[in-house]
């Protein structure tokens, strides 16, 4: 296997999986099962919101390695 095909099938992987965990965090928002605040919610997209320009910074860079914990 090419690293391209490699790489494809991964990406493929990794996107579909982020993207059915990112709408598991969005349930999150339903007021009727759970209580939050403002400031909680707005940390919750601080961070994916910095996680997301952590990943364009490094697709466009020769870096690879940041590893951010998130906690509220």
């Amino acid at each position: 296997m090419s690293k391209k095909e490699k790489f494809r099938e991964l990406a493929e992987n990794r996107v579909k999986k982020a993207l059915k965990l990112l709408k598991l965090i969005g349930n999150l928002a339903n007021r009727a099962h759970y209580d939050y605040s403002t400031q909680d919610s707005n940390k919750i997209i601080s961070a994916l919101r910095s996680e997301i320009k952590n990943i364009e910074t490094r697709f466009k860079s020769k870096n690879s390695s940041d590893d951010n914990d998130f906690k509220l």
